[in-house]
C-alpha cells in the first residue's frame, strides 16, 4: 500500500529555505494556538496539534531534515522510493513470510502517521528466520515452531502523561498471514508515570503471530515527547526561555513563568545576565526514586525595536550618566 507523503513545510506555514529560527517560531506561534489544554474545539486541536509536532519533530533535527528533503523533494516522480505516493496509507513492513510476501502494519492513537514511521520511525527486532525456514522445508527436515518477530513503533507522548501516567487505546492494523486479508483490533497501553525519552514501552503478545504454534512477538513502542512550545527537556529537567527587559536584568523583578502543573513566580536578582538559569526546585519531570527535577528558566535580554523620542531621550541621558562599558 502507498504511504501518503506529508508537507511538513505547508503544515507549519514555512518555506523550505526557512532558517531553523523561523521554523521553531511557526512552531511555537501554532503550538500555542492549537495546544488542546486551550483550544475550544479540543478534538481538532488534538489532531492539529500531532501534525504539528510531527512536522516539528523532523524539520527541527537537520539530519531528520536533510533526510525529508532529499527523499521527499521527487516524492511524486518516476525516481522517488518506493511506495511514496499522495493518496492512500501506510505504515511499517514485516519480513517477508515463506512465500516471499511481506506484512504491513499499520498504528493509530500513537501520534505519529503511517509516513513518519515508515521514515523516521522504529523498526521491528529479532525474529525467527523465514529463510531458514524454507531451506530446512527443501531439505525435508521438519522445522519447529517459531516465536513470532517483536514489532518496534514510535508513540507521542505528552509531557503531562509522563508526569501523571496515562492509559492510551492504541489501534492496530495487520494482515492475516494465511488469508492475507487485514485485521484489526483495540489494545489499551499503560504510559507509566516517570516514562522517559526513548524508553520502549512493552505491549506482550503484540507482535507478529508465530509460526507453526510458535509465541506472538512483542510490540515495543518508543517513546517521544511530544514538543512543546514552552519547554526543553533534558532528563527530567524543563527549560524556559525567559525574555527580560533590560531594566528588568539591570533593576531585578518578580516575574510569573509557566509550569507543568500551573504558573510559578521567579525573582530576578539585580544584575542578571543573558544565560543565566533561574532554578525551580521540583517542577520538572519524575526522576528515579520518585524525586522531580527541576524548572531552569535561561534568561534571554531584548531590546525595544523602536522608542519614542522621549525614551530616546532617556536612553541618551542614561549613556551620558552611566560608567558601565561592557567591553572592558
Amino acid at each position: 500500500m502507498p504511504v501518503e507523503f506529508k508537507d511538513y513545510y505547508k503544515t507549519l506555514g514555512v518555506s523550505r529555505e526557512a532558517s531553523q529560527d523561523e521554523i521553531r517560531k511557526a512552531f511555537r506561534k501554532l503550538a500555542r494556538e492549537f495546544h488542546p489544554d486551550v483550544a475550544k474545539d479540543k478534538k481538532r486541536a488534538e489532531e492539529k496539534f500531532k501534525e504539528i509536532n510531527e512536522a516539528y519533530e523532523v524539520l527541527s533535527d537537520p539530519a531528520k531534515r536533510k533526510k525529508y528533503d532529499t527523499l521527499g523533494a521527487n516524492w511524486n516522480r518516476p525516481q522517488s522510493p518506493p511506495g511514496w505516493e499522495q493518496g492512500g496509507g501506510g505504515g511499517l513492513r514485516g519480513q517477508a513470510g515463506p512465500n516471499g510476501q511481506e506484512y504491513e502494519f499499520h498504528f493509530g492513537g500513537t501520534g505519529f502517521s503511517d509516513f513518519f514511521e515508515q521514515f523516521f520511525g522504529g523498526r521491528g527486532g529479532q525474529g525467527f528466520d523465514f529463510e531458514e525456514f524454507a531451506r530446512q522445508q527443501s531439505r525435508g527436515t521438519e522445522a519447529g515452531a517459531a516465536r513470532g518477530k517483536d514489532i518496534e513503533g514510535d508513540i507521542m507522548v505528552a509531557l503531562n502523561e509522563a508526569l501523571q501516567g496515562s492509559v492510551r487505546t492504541i489501534s492496530f492494523r495487520r494482515q492475516n498471514r494465511q488469508t492475507g486479508k487485514a485485521v484489526s483490533e483495540n489494545f489499551r497501553v499503560r504510559i507509566p508515570v516517570g516514562v522517559h525519552e526513548g524508553q520502549l514501552i512493552r505491549v506482550p503478545g503484540k507482535g507478529e503471530e508465530g509460526f507453526n504454534g510458535g509465541a506472538p512477538g512483542d510490540l515495543y513502542l518508543r517513546v517521544r515527547f511530544e514538543q512543546h512550545p514552552d519547554f526543553r527537556v533534558r532528563g527530567s529537567d524543563l527549560f524556559y526561555d525567559l525574555d527580560l527587559a533590560p531594566w528588568e536584568a539591570v533593576l531585578g523583578t518578580t516575574v510569573s513563568i509557566p509550569a507543568l502543573e500551573g504558573p510559578v513566580s521567579v525573582r530576578v536578582p539585580a544584575g542578571a545576565g543573558k544565560g543565566q538559569q533561574l532554578r525551580v526546585r521540583g517542577k520538572g519531570l519524575p526522576a528515579a526514586g520518585g524525586a522531580r527535577g527541576d524548572l531552569y528558566a535561561t534568561i534571554s535580554i531584548h531590546v525595544p525595536a523602536e522608542v519614542t523620542p522621549e525614551e530616546e531621550r532617556l536612553w541618551q541621558e542614561l549613556a551620558e550618566k552611566s560608567a558601565f562599558n561592557p567591553r572592558k
